[in-house]
C-alpha cells in the first residue's frame, strides 16, 4: 500500500514540475520583442532571442513584433490650396520602437497603432496638398511630395512606433473634372507651342532676312569688281589694238582684215556671188582706193 501511494506522489511530483516547467519556460524569436507582465504591470522587456523563463502563475509573457509592417491607407479626398479637388491614395511603413510604450499605449494592438497613423498621416497629406496649388502638386509628385508629407506626420512617437516612410501610390483628379483638367492642359500646352512656333519663325525670318542683305551685298560686290576687271580688261585690250595697228599701214591692214570679215558674214547661203558699189568700201579696197 505504501509502495502505490509513494508511486503516486512520485508521478504527482513529476507531472507538476512539467506544469511548472511549460508554464515559466518561452521562446522570444529573432522578429519579436518579449514583454514579462506580473499582474498585468510590466516588469521586464526582452530584445534579444532565446530561451527564458517566469514565474509561473504569476507572471505572464506577451510578444511584440520587430518586423516593417505595411498599413494601406484607404484613399481620400483632399482639396488644393486653389481649391481643387484630389484622390490620395497611399502607403505607411511602420515598425515598434519601443515595445513597452507600445504595449503601455496601444495595448500592443496593430490595429490601434494603425488608426493612429491612419489619423497622423491623412492630417499630413491635408495639411501640405492645401498649402500647395494643384500645379505645384503635380510638379512635385514623387520623392519631393512624400519627403514633405513625412516632414508634417506627428504625434506618432508618443506611442513606442515610428513611420519609416509615406509612399504615394496614386494621385489624381476625381473623374468628374478629370476631362476638364485635361482639356485645360492641352489647351495650354497648345498655345505654349504656337508661341514657340511663332517665335521660331519670327527668328527664322530674321536670319533669312540677315543672309538675304548680305548675299546681296557680296553679289553687289562681286559684280561691282567683275566691271571693273572687265573694264581694265577691255582698256588693254584696246591698248595693245592701238599699239598693233600704229601707223598707215597697220591701220590699212586692220581696215583690210576687217572689210574681209564683213564680205565673209554677208556670204550666207548657197549662193557665194555677192554685187557691191563701185563706192563700197569693200570695193575701194580691191581696187587698191
Amino acid at each position: 500500500m505504501k509502495k502505490n501511494f509513494a508511486r503516486l506522489f512520485g508521478i504527482f511530483i513529476v507531472a507538476a514540475a512539467i506544469v511548472l516547467l511549460a508554464n515559466s519556460a518561452f521562446i522570444i524569436k529573432e522578429n519579436q520583442y518579449g514583454l514579462i507582465r506580473e499582474f498585468g504591470k510590466i516588469e521586464r522587456v526582452i530584445s534579444n532571442s532565446g530561451l527564458y523563463f517566469k514565474i509561473p502563475f504569476i507572471q505572464e509573457k506577451d510578444t511584440v513584433t520587430k518586423e516593417l509592417l505595411l498599413y494601406d491607407i484607404a484613399k481620400s479626398d483632399v482639396i488644393t490650396q486653389d481649391k481643387k479637388s484630389m484622390i490620395v491614395d497611399s502607403f505607411v511603413l511602420w515598425h515598434v520602437t519601443d515595445p513597452k510604450v507600445f504595449a503601455q499605449t496601444l495595448n500592443t494592438s496593430e490595429q490601434n497603432a494603425e488608426s493612429r497613423i491612419n489619423v497622423a498621416v491623412y492630417n499630413s497629406i491635408k495639411n501640405v496638398i492645401s498649402s500647395m496649388t494643384q500645379a505645384d502638386i503635380i510638379a512635385a509628385r514623387g520623392r519631393k511630395l512624400t519627403n514633405l508629407i513625412m516632414e508634417n506626420v506627428s504625434g506618432i512617437n508618443q506611442y513606442g512606433i515610428e513611420i519609416t516612410t509615406v509612399e504615394i501610390k496614386l494621385l489624381d483628379l476625381p473623374e468628374d473634372n478629370k476631362n476638364a483638367v485635361f482639356e485645360r492642359m492641352i489647351s495650354e500646352r497648345e498655345n505654349i507651342a504656337a508661341t514657340y512656333t511663332a517665335e521660331g519663325k519670327a527668328d527664322a525670318q530674321k536670319i533669312r532676312n540677315t543672309t538675304d542683305k548680305e548675299t546681296a551685298l557680296m553679289i553687289s560686290e562681286a559684280e561691282k569688281a567683275a566691271e571693273i576687271l572687265k573694264a581694265e580688261g577691255e582698256a588693254e585690250y584696246m591698248k595693245e589694238i592701238a599699239a598693233a595697228y600704229d601707223g598707215d599701214m597697220k591701220a590699212d591692214f586692220y581696215s583690210f582684215t576687217r572689210s574681209l570679215d564683213a564680205l565673209k558674214n554677208a556670204i550666207t547661203g548657197g549662193n557665194k556671188t555677192i554685187i557691191l558699189d563701185k563706192d563700197s568700201p569693200i570695193t575701194q579696197i580691191f581696187y587698191n582706193k
